[in-house]
């Protein structure tokens, strides 16, 4: 499914078949809790030795009790396994939820023999439902039991142990070549629906075995995430359980200090990010395309990513893809809802490379042509907003009727 959707790797990276365990020092494990019946639902990523740990979460003012708690341990700044469960948000359930929340970080803490405040948690599924704590403790029960047996999971069963409606995991690896040395970086994510900047109901943890300080891998994050998970958007509503996790184990003894090492490092975090948020989009509940926009010859980067999100958010832009309509009015009309006023004489759009609009005013074009160019895997807006010299992209995915069917039937 995702073989049209991934990139080619820059020059000092290549893409490697795996997840979070494959860089150094990294395993993953999963097991079939029965929250979720007849499959893997929960899962553990461990790491060798106290890794270094950043973390970006959702914007939503209702959090989950895994978000708060993990927030805690990212504060701190030291982890060595995050334990992961779907079927349950653990949110809005009141005092409970803490308990709970508390109880699955301290009994996995004490399994693995390291400190509670080493144990991030992250949960996605329903929100408001008690979680079934006799299925949490037997998924806790398994994952230890794999951990002391030394029988970790596929990337691939690991990344399918933390999926709600996705129909396949998001999971990629890739190694960098560093002046100092190689390094490796794992992904491992989910997303489907509620899927909104800045984030969306997703989950995505990211594993390296680079030696990275705190503050260095913070703002590495920060704008890798900026970069990638806060362009995509499948239905437009935020989450409250959204977490993105790093951990940098410093397995590899190669050091990210220099200047040219931060920069290297950096680039090749937010073009691994980047795939993951394709994937995401690509992967919209009841998704058919992926939709990116491109917005070109912006006088800033923050106006064009702006406007490319709105296009990609937009219902009438989404209908319009999914209907293979080449509506260029759609998204004249989205672009015109956000950022920096623009001059309508300067504005082209072009879907593939069938041009639809130019310089404003509409132009002729085959109608077969521009039908099967919003029929590909992945349809591709580009908007010339002809202001300045600044672009960016944002990613979506057409609206089906299978979107509407999934989200009427999610509780039951």
């Amino acid at each position: 499914m995702f073989n049209e959707v991934i990139e080619p790797p820059l020059s000092h990276m290549s893409w490697i078949e795996g997840s979070v365990d494959i860089p150094a020092g990294f395993a993953v494990f999963a097991a079939e809790s029965g929250i979720i019946a007849g499959r893997p639902d929960m899962a553990l990523i461990w790491s060798t030795r106290p890794a270094v740990i950043s973390g970006l979460f959702t914007t939503n003012q209702v959090k989950a009790w895994p978000v708060l708690l993990t927030r805690k341990t990212v504060e701190r700044g030291l982890c060595q396994a995050i334990i992961v469960n779907a079927g349950n948000a653990n949110a809005a359930n009141g005092p409970e939820g803490e308990r709970d929340a508390k109880w699955i970080q301290n009994r996995t803490a004490d399994g693995l023999k390291v400190p509670s405040r080493y144990v991030a948690l992250a949960s996605t599924g329903v929100i408001g439902v008690p979680l079934p704590m006799n299925k949490v403790s037997l998924g806790i029960d398994t994952l230890l039991e794999h951990w002391n047996a030394n029988a970790p999971a596929g990337g691939k069963m690991a990344g399918e142990a933390i999926l709600t409606t996705d129909q396949v995991p998001k999971i990629l690896a890739a190694e960098i070549e560093l002046p100092e040395g190689r390094v490796r970086l794992g992904v491992m994510a989910k997303g489907s629906g509620m899927i909104h900047p800045n984030m969306g109901t997703m989950l995505a943890f990211i594993t390296t075995d680079a030696d990275v300080e705190k503050p260095v891998q913070d703002e590495l994050l920060r704008h890798a995430v900026d970069g990638s998970f806060h362009r995509v958007s499948v239905d437009g509503d935020s989450s409250t359980n959204d977490t993105v996790l790093m951990l940098a184990n410093k397995s590899s003894h190669v050091s990210i200090k220099t200047t040219e090492a931060i920069s290297r490092f950096q680039y090749a975090l937010t073009h691994l990010l980047r795939q993951t948020a394709r994937m995401i989009a690509a992967d919209g509940e009841g998704a058919s395309r992926l939709v990116t926009c491109r917005i070109e010859g912006a006088a800033s980067g923050t106006d064009a990513a702006q406007k490319a999100r709105a296009v990609v958010r937009s219902n009438l832009v989404k209908a319009a893809v999914y209907g293979q309509d080449p509506n260029w009015g759609r998204i004249l009309a989205a672009i015109g809802t956000v950022g920096d006023p623009f001059e309508m004489d300067r504005v082209s759009i072009a879907v593939g490379l069938v041009d639809l609009f130019r310089h404003g005013v509409p132009v002729a074009f085959d109608e077969t042509q521009a039908k099967a160019a919003m029929g590909l895997h992945e349809v591709v807006i580009v908007v010339d907003l002809g202001q300045g010299s600044c672009s960016e992209e944002a990613w979506g995915c057409d609206l089906t009727h299978r979107y509407v069917e999934i989200n009427a039937q999610y509780r039951t």
